[in-house]
């Protein structure tokens, strides 16, 4: 079962506050884009690209699913991995520690770049990213135990604070 689970947007540190978080906890980190990637052999951008979004999403909840009930360490999910209803739900039951890592857009433009890399953020990427948030942020904050503010904080910072805000001891 995963020690903690990390969900937000683009550039919210999922990745960077993972690898922390899962430092600090002495365990693996799982990111479920890098899994993605992995089992598919491609980038996610091609995947979007090539395949479709329906194919990625596909691809995600499996993994999501299997690194929800599998993971023993830290799990950051892809941003858009909570719209699935099966992936909600079972974060809802799961009982899991997990953290919503709050990020305005000031903030993630600059860690996101904003490029071909982000697929659904290539076409006007700012209104891209609101649009997104507009959808999503009712759905972490209701998915989320406990929300951290990232902006203008290192990731060992963020990772502390998961720490402290979930009573484990070092």
């Amino acid at each position: 079962m995963p020690k903690a689970v990390l969900i937000g947007p683009p550039g919210a540190g999922k990745s960077s506050v993972g690898r922390q978080l899962a430092k600090l906890l002495q365990c693996e980190i799982l990111d479920t884009d890098v899994e993605v990637e992995k089992r598919s052999g491609k980038k996610i951008s091609d995947i979007f690209t090539e395949d479709g979004e329906p194919a990625f999403r596909a691809i995600e909840k499996e993994v999501v699913i299997e690194a929800l009930t599998e993971a023993n360490g830290v799990v950051a999910l892809g941003g858009g991995s909570v719209l699935d209803p099966e992936v909600s739900e079972l974060l809802k039951k799961s009982g899991l520690p997990v953290a919503y890592l709050e990020v305005s857009i000031s903030q993630a433009a600059p860690r996101v770049g904003f490029n071909k890399e982000r697929p659904l953020l290539t076409i006007n990427p700012r209104q891209q990213w609101l649009a997104l948030m507009e959808v999503r942020r009712p759905i972490y904050e209701s998915l989320s135990t406990l929300q951290i503010k990232t902006d203008n904080r290192k990731p060992i910072e963020v990772a502390q604070e998961i720490i402290s805000a979930l009573g484990i001891k070092i």
